[in-house]
């Protein structure tokens, strides 16, 4: 693993790892939810999406299917970007997920659907928690 220094004259320099530095899920409210109720590790959640990359182009939607989508916070059933964006979300909240490549699909992507290194925008309300 590298090791990146970082110094100028007027800071201490500062040292940190290439492979923990990643971009933070970007949550841009459009609906407040209620403020109180937001997902733990462990507990499923339900909820609507609709997954587009950043030209626009649906990927995939739970909307258009007329069914919620439910999984488990902090269990690896969903991307990172996901379990890290959703458990910051309160019931009954929509909100733009912005995820970067590495909490999504990476440099691999979905062959056929999500290409390499594609950042991912999610509409997403949650529905509920249990």
């Amino acid at each position: 693993m590298r090791i990146i220094q970082h110094s100028s004259r007027e800071f201490t320099p500062i040292f940190y790892r290439v492979s923990e530095f990643r971009m933070p899920v970007k949550i841009d409210t459009n609906k407040e939810g209620d403020g109180q109720t937001f997902p733990k590790t462990g507990q499923t959640v339900t909820c609507h999406y609709v997954l587009t990359l950043e030209n626009g182009e649906e990927v995939d939607s739970s909307r258009s299917r007329g069914k919620p989508f439910k999984f488990k916070i902090g269990a690896g059933e969903v991307i990172k970007g996901w379990d890290e964006g959703v458990a910051k979300m309160s019931v009954g909240q929509r909100a733009k997920l912005t995820v970067s490549s590495d909490l999504g699909y990476g440099s691999r992507g979905i062959p056929g659907a999500i290409p390499p290194n594609s950042t991912l925008i999610f509409d997403v309300e949650l529905l509920g928690v249990e």
